[in-house]
């Protein structure tokens, strides 16, 4: 496989024609090689239009969907980020080349473990990985992000996990149960308002400790 070539039809045959047009976003998705976070057994698929599974609990997005989100969310070099399921700790480093700083929640130790490893040796040090369940909430709730990025679904968000938003900032959320579920923006634009936009129609599993849960309040 040319992976350079294959890297460039992904952008230009899967992130782009599916919204994914933030040119600053997509060189931070071709600067990052996705090759490195794959299991070896799925390396001939690192690009394909699927969710490479991980584990028999976790999986990669598709690059479709990494390049939607991050052109929706339109992360500043100033921002700081949350992200919930550091997963293969692709996107994470994806996300670190956007803004200044990155906290990344994973409950599986193995895999937030295994994405250190890669992030030292790509020399990233603006990453800050955390071993917890996020579904039962947050330990460090009095801190505040730009942008919350969560790389699951969940049937319902609510609550508190809407106060860890700055004001202008930004959570990523697939929300919904069974074959109905709405990929989201929502936006903090007061103290206490908040805007959610739609993006587009898809299927994720449900966040780990969610499964039987009718809300994520974290």
């Amino acid at each position: 496989m040319d992976i350079s070539q294959a890297r460039k039809n992904a952008i230009d045959n899967q992130i782009r024609p599916w919204g994914g047009l933030n040119y600053i976003a997509n060189n931070a998705l071709r600067d990052i090689p996705r090759e490195n976070f794959v299991p070896d057994k799925y390396k001939n698929l690192v690009f394909a239009d699927i969710e490479i599974p991980l584990t028999d609990k976790a999986k990669m997005l598709s690059p479709k969907v990494e390049g939607r989100l991050l052109d929706a969310l339109k992360i500043k070099k100033n921002e700081t980020v949350l992200e919930v399921g550091t997963g293969s700790g692709y996107l994470t480093a994806v996300l670190s080349k956007l803004c200044k700083s990155i906290t990344s929640i994973e409950i599986d130790e193995r895999l937030s473990n295994s994405a250190q490893q890669k992030f030292k040796k790509l020399n990233i040090s603006n990453i800050t990985l955390e071993v917890g369940d996020a579904s039962k909430g947050w330990k460090r709730s009095t801190d505040f992000f730009d942008v919350v990025v969560i790389g699951t679904s969940v049937p319902k968000i609510t609550g508190r996990f809407f106060h860890l938003l700055n004001v202008g900032g930004r959570i990523f959320v697939v929300e919904g149960t069974g074959k109905v579920m709405s990929a989201k923006i929502i936006t903090r634009l007061s103290e206490h308002k908040w805007e959610t936009k739609s993006l587009f129609e898809t299927q994720l599993d449900v966040m780990q400790g969610l499964e039987k849960s009718a809300k994520f309040e974290f």
